[in-house]
């Protein structure tokens, strides 16, 4: 297997999306990657044992990417060893009345993960500055005293929006939160492979929605909106990563590996230390002599 490194993968500020690739080679044939994986993610899934046990950190990863570019089923295979007590995950559609009276990160806020925990958002409080930025009517929903028309959405707006988001990813940091974004990069003509799939086999249909070709015709669109999203909020402390969707278990791959890597530099992240140690044998001795009396 081709060795990673994750910083190959990372998008930095001024970074052209259409530079960034929708394929990558690893060298091995499908059967191999997913062997690879499926020893990745049982090392995350102890890696986070240990996170539980710790209790200091939290992990937050988030999934964005184009429609169909697998990340309901990326999340699936990447957490499968993980212990259910120990990872949650959420996926944020249309914001309701009750979330609508909030401020747009109060949703997602309430979502963050408590320490020894990780919390997977598909798709995240990104949506805020990516679908709403294509499709501007969105923010008039928020009833925001200073917005009255799609005029008042100005390029001001979505810089202060975005700063927004990182100062709400720096307070997590901050507070011990472990941040991973991740975007599914893929191809248009590899959507079109996977909507004609949708329409092909029959137990796909219920994923296919005809309001996903209208969204596909405004690809130019949320290529501008990711690129400007992601330049301006890639940071050391939460970094983008682009992972090459267009095979997906290369992109399951790659993201298990770059968790992994990553965590695994957290050194101070091990079981606490005990203060049985000195009484192990004396409790031992008790348990025994109970199953005696």
């Amino acid at each position: 297997m081709k060795k990673i490194d994750y910083n190959d993968f990372r998008i930095y500020p001024d970074t052209p999306i259409t530079s960034l690739a929708t394929s990558y080679d690893l060298g091995k044939k499908k059967s191999k990657i997913k062997k690879a994986l499926k020893e990745t993610r049982k090392t995350l899934g102890d890696m986070q044992n240990v996170l539980y046990a710790h209790s200091k950190y939290s992990v937050l990863v988030c999934i964005q990417g184009m429609d169909t570019s697998g990340k309901d089923s990326l999340i699936r295979e990447v957490f499968k060893d993980f212990n259910v007590r120990g990872v949650n995950c959420y996926s944020f559609k249309k914001p309701t009345l009750l979330e609508l009276e909030r401020d747009f990160l109060w949703r997602h806020y309430k979502r963050v993960p408590s320490r020894g925990k990780y919390a997977v958002f598909n798709r995240s409080h990104y949506e805020n500055v990516l679908i709403s930025r294509v499709h501007p009517k969105i923010v008039l929903n928020e009833n925001l005293p200073h917005i009255q028309n799609k005029e008042d959405i100005t390029e001001d707006f979505w810089a202060k929006r975005l700063e927004q988001i990182n100062m709400f990813e720096q307070i997590l940091y901050e507070n011990g939160t472990i941040i991973f974004k991740f975007f599914l990069n893929i191809s248009k003509e590899e959507q079109k492979r996977r909507l004609l799939r949708r329409l092909n086999k029959p137990h796909k249909n219920w994923k296919f929605a005809p309001e996903d070709l209208e969204e596909r015709q405004l690809w130019s669109a949320y290529t501008s909106a990711y690129e400007k999203a992601m330049n301006a909020t890639t940071k050391d402390h939460s970094p983008w990563y682009n992972i090459p969707a267009d095979d997906k278990p290369t992109a399951r791959y790659l993201v298990a590996k770059i968790l992994k890597k990553r965590m695994s530099e957290f050194t101070d992240i091990t079981y606490p230390e005990s203060d049985l140690e000195h009484k192990i044998n004396y409790y031992k001795k008790k348990i025994k002599k109970e199953d005696k009396s």
